[in-house]
């Protein structure tokens, strides 16, 4: 199953030619592209600092961050 990351958060649409001079066709849409829409959902789901969390807190914080990311992509497509 793929999951749908809701494309780039923040896309360039124009750049420097003279400066920016990828060598393949997938390594200009990663440059390009940034952090998918669901990293960047997910990134600000976990904004607020908790502090004393435990590395399975934080884990648990990261999947549950994912889970509310998916949920706003479900939400924007319906």
């Amino acid at each position: 199953m793929s999951i749908k990351d809701g494309g780039p958060a923040f896309p360039v649409a124009d750049y420097d030619h003279m400066v920016f001079q990828p060598l393949t066709v997938a390594e200009t849409k990663r440059d390009l592209s940034g952090m998918s829409l669901r990293d960047y959902f997910a990134a600000r789901a976990l904004a607020p600092a908790f502090p004393g969390m435990t590395t399975r807190d934080v884990q648990y914080a990261a999947e549950a961050a994912y889970e509310l990311a998916d949920a706003m992509l479900a939400a924007r497509s319906a």
